[in-house]
């Protein structure tokens, strides 16, 4: 095959799943570990490894729910700035997606009934609001990504809910303190969705979505989004002297001219170059909370 051939078998359902986007579900089962651990809990690698292997399945998914979704109202034109897409580049059919996609998510409801039974059944009451609202982000009868919601969503399920469930995993308990170091990576999360909408700003509009880049405007987005890169660092370091632990809240501030950088480059890029600041973004995210996880288990 050359480089011109596109891809087929299990290549292109890797693009479908949109790999640059899987790390966004993982990093907060990371964190969210390492703080059950530093609060007491002892490490259940089996638990770590299922919970992991469940937020990549709902993320795998719920983007090819969207990808289904939108190639069935053939919202995937030759004006498309984002990755491929299965559908609308004729590399699978719908019902190919779909199935895809339900198979993700019965390996996800596989893996929360193996969480349930080692740990209980709230966590089979937050594996399915997980797969709901996975659902109905990309494949509902109004699909949450086509709203101003999606961003909150994002920060829900991104954030608090799968800080604080790995967390639970491994203490047996909730912690309030889990659910505002929650906000950390969903606040990312939400930024990563908000410059995927801030590129699709106008095809957006055009077929009659209402994302809340199409609510706020280029500009008021930009600010939006200095507040999710920078709203972080103020909060954690109330968070980490609650853990006795001050200096974890002091060595992340290293990385702010790093986001201060990014805030610069989204006023700067447009159209396709948005991509890499998607990038750049769950980067920056995967930074924060690499050093945040250090810090936690030293």
């Amino acid at each position: 095959m050359n480089t011109t051939d596109p891809p087929s078998g299990w290549r292109r359902w890797w693009l479908g799943v949109r790999p640059p986007t899987l790390g966004l579900s993982l990093v907060p089962v990371l964190l969210g570990t390492a703080l059950g651990v530093r609060l007491g809990g002892s490490f259940d690698p089996a638990s770590f490894l299922v919970a992991a292997f469940c937020v990549l399945c709902i993320q795998a998914g719920t983007n090819l729910f969207n990808d289904a979704g939108d190639g069935a109202r053939g919202a995937d034109g030759a004006d498309r700035l984002g990755p491929v897409r299965l559908v609308g580049s004729g590399l699978a059919s719908v019902a190919e997606v779909r199935r895809a996609a339900r198979l993700c998510f019965a390996l996800a409801l596989a893996g929360g009934l193996l969480l349930t039974w080692w740990n209980g059944g709230v966590i089979l009451l937050i594996g399915l609001a997980s797969l709901l609202a996975g659902w109905l982000y990309s494949a509902g009868p109004r699909p949450l990504s086509h709203t101003p919601w999606g961003e909150s969503c994002v920060l829900l399920f991104f954030g608090l809910v799968a800080v604080a469930g790995s967390c639970f995993l491994q203490t047996g308990r909730f912690s309030v303190l889990a659910l505002v170091f929650g906000v950390v990576p969903g606040l990312y999360a939400a930024a990563v969705l908000l410059v995927n909408n801030t590129r699709d700003l106008l095809q957006d509009r055009r077929a009659g979505r209402t994302t809340l880049a199409c609510l706020l405007g280029r500009q008021r987005a930009q600010q939006l989004y200095a507040v999710f890169l920078l709203l972080p660092f103020a909060i954690l370091l109330p968070l980490t002297m609650a853990l006795g632990k001050p200096w974890l809240g002091v060595v992340p501030l290293l990385l702010v001219p790093m986001a201060i950088m990014l805030i610069r480059r989204f006023g700067q890029r447009e159209g396709r170059a948005l991509n890499q600041q998607l990038k750049d973004t769950a980067r920056l995210q995967a930074l924060l909370c690499a050093v945040l996880v250090g810090g936690l288990l030293v």
